[in-house]
């Protein structure tokens, strides 16, 4: 630990100027998530979620991505998890994205919705069985006295649907999406000058871009 201040990484892999850079953020997304999965790293669909809780502090955790549409960023958990709670409180969140291997973060704020239980059913579903039905087991962020209890509580829920074809989605499981209303795109460069472009939604839906300083 007597090290740390001494880590140094230079930077110099890409650049992202802005005639390089797509006028859509969501286009753009779709480029550096594309190279991101190409160039092999790992878990790229992993974000960090932050929310406000209810007394006001931040609170973060990691997410994995599992859709984008027009309307924004998906992912999907407990309903009355911690971060639910969060998001019932204050319905806005960032993620951020950090791809090493490529030197690059991305950062996308913005209000979060619940997605329909039409969509939540789909992608259920589309998950392997041992998922879904960990999805009843697990009473997430609650306090439990012991791993045995998750166990036992396991094999209840495999044995409750061991018969079902179908695994039914819990009514306390689902999808929210953020909207993005700013979408920044780091790129790391040397001299730690790096590249920050800002994305901002205008209200007629046009989308400015502007440099950050480093």
């Amino acid at each position: 630990m007597d090290n740390l201040a001494n880590l140094r990484q230079e930077y110099k892999k890409h650049q992202l100027t802005e005639e390089l850079a797509h006028s859509e953020p969501l286009k753009q997304f779709a480029v550096w998530f594309q190279e991101a999965m190409n160039s092999g790293v790992a878990e790229p669909n992993a974000f960090i979620l932050a929310t406000v809780s209810e007394n006001g502090t931040p609170e973060a955790r990691v997410m994995l991505l599992k859709g984008v549409d027009n309307g924004g960023f998906v992912f999907f958990t407990n309903y009355e998890s911690d971060k639910a709670k969060d998001l019932a409180d204050f319905p806005v969140a960032t993620m951020c994205f950090l791809w090493l291997g490529l030197e690059r973060q991305v950062r996308i704020s913005g209000p979060v919705h619940k997605v329909t239980r039409e969509e939540s059913e789909q992608y259920f579903h589309s998950r392997p069985r041992e998922s879904q039905i960990g999805a009843w087991v697990s009473p997430q962020s609650q306090p439990i006295p012991s791993r045995d209890f998750i166990e036992k509580r396991l094999q209840e829920t495999m044995q409750k649907f061991q018969d079902k074809e179908i695994i039914p989605l819990p009514s306390n499981w689902g999808g929210y999406r953020l909207v993005p209303v700013e979408i920044e795109f780091w790129q790391g460069r040397p001299n730690r000058l790096h590249d920050r472009l800002l994305y901002s939604e205008h209200e007629d839906g046009r989308w400015e871009i502007t440099r950050l300083a480093p």
